[in-house]
């Protein structure tokens, strides 16, 4: 299979291990992703006002070029894949707003008027984790499996982006289980705790750091209650929030503990024994590499 393939700014900046974690895990899936040519940022957060139609450029964009290379290959579907839970969101509302609204559409039509292919609302979005359900199969990903995480126990947090609005969310926006799904199928033991789809405190991070300490210590602190060896995360904001800010948490509430926090396609890496390479535990607050010697995975 053949897949193209939308990392985002930061994924290409602090989130690396992300991007590196994700392009060789397909590969060992048998899927080839092929980055997206001249892709920009998808414009970080999806402007809530009906009349807003300048925030809608830089989405549309990048579906623009999708198009482009979907109809350059053969046998590829006007479709695209990206791992981060903020670029998601982004280029899914976007993409559902301007279907809807096909005045808004030919005004940014008009605008990219430079651009030799017009969006026609002719493609789909869709994240790692949707994708590798729907068309890899979480039994192809157990079969896939070189070496079981066998014994490590996961909290997968969720935050905002994967189910709100309903919208855009591809499982249950309560109780989404889709990355529990997968965890499973790597042979880890998923472990639920209550405050998955909570927020983080997102952008707080910047001018009230102390919201943001406070939203780890709870958010870490109920995975911690719930006895986990590190929790998983498929947006390089949460990763941020809830990985750099522990020592923060740690100066409001003594009794915290510290959790290593993950990215989803590293653990994916892990098992499928991409290599250190793919890893790229050097970029995390919180070593991870402790946690998993302890269930000899390290």
């Amino acid at each position: 299979m053949k897949l193209i393939y939308y990392p985002g700014c930061t994924l290409k900046n602090a989130a690396r291990n992300f991007d590196v974690s994700t392009v060789s895990s397909m590969a060992e899936l048998d899927v080839e992703v092929e980055e997206l040519d001249r892709w920009n940022c998808c414009g970080t957060v999806h402007a809530l006002g009906a009349e807003n139609v300048m925030n809608r450029v830089a989405p549309v964009t990048n579906l623009i070029r999708v198009k482009e290379t979907a109809a350059k290959t053969e046998g590829m579907a006007s479709e695209f894949m990206t791992s981060c839970a903020m670029c998601y969101n982004t280029l899914k509302r976007a993409n559902i707003d301007v279907k809807k609204n096909p005045d808004k559409l030919s005004t940014i039509n008009a605008f990219l008027n430079l651009e030799t292919t017009k969006y026609e609302g002719d493609v789909e979005v869709r994240h790692l984790l949707e994708y590798l359900r729907d068309r890899v199969g979480f039994d192809k990903v157990a079969e896939k499996v070189k070496k079981p995480l066998t014994g490590l126990r996961v909290a997968c947090y969720y935050g905002c982006l994967l189910v709100r609005p309903k919208e855009v969310a591809f499982d249950d926006v309560e109780n989404p289980m889709i990355m529990e799904n997968l965890i499973t199928a790597l042979g880890a033991t998923p472990v639920n705790f209550p405050l998955k789809t909570e927020c983080c405190g997102a952008y707080h991070a910047v001018g009230s750091p102390e919201i943001v300490a406070d939203r780890t210590d709870k958010i870490m602190g109920s995975a911690s209650e719930a006895g986990v060896d590190l929790v998983v995360v498929s947006c390089p904001m949460c990763a941020y929030n809830l990985d750099f800010r522990q020592d923060d948490a740690k100066r409001l509430n003594p009794d915290f503990q510290h959790l290593p926090v993950l990215y989803f396609t590293q653990l994916m890496a892990l098992a499928l024994e991409c290599g250190d390479d793919a890893l790229r535990f050097d970029l995390h607050h919180i070593d991870p590499k402790p946690a998993l010697a302890a269930r000899e995975l390290a």
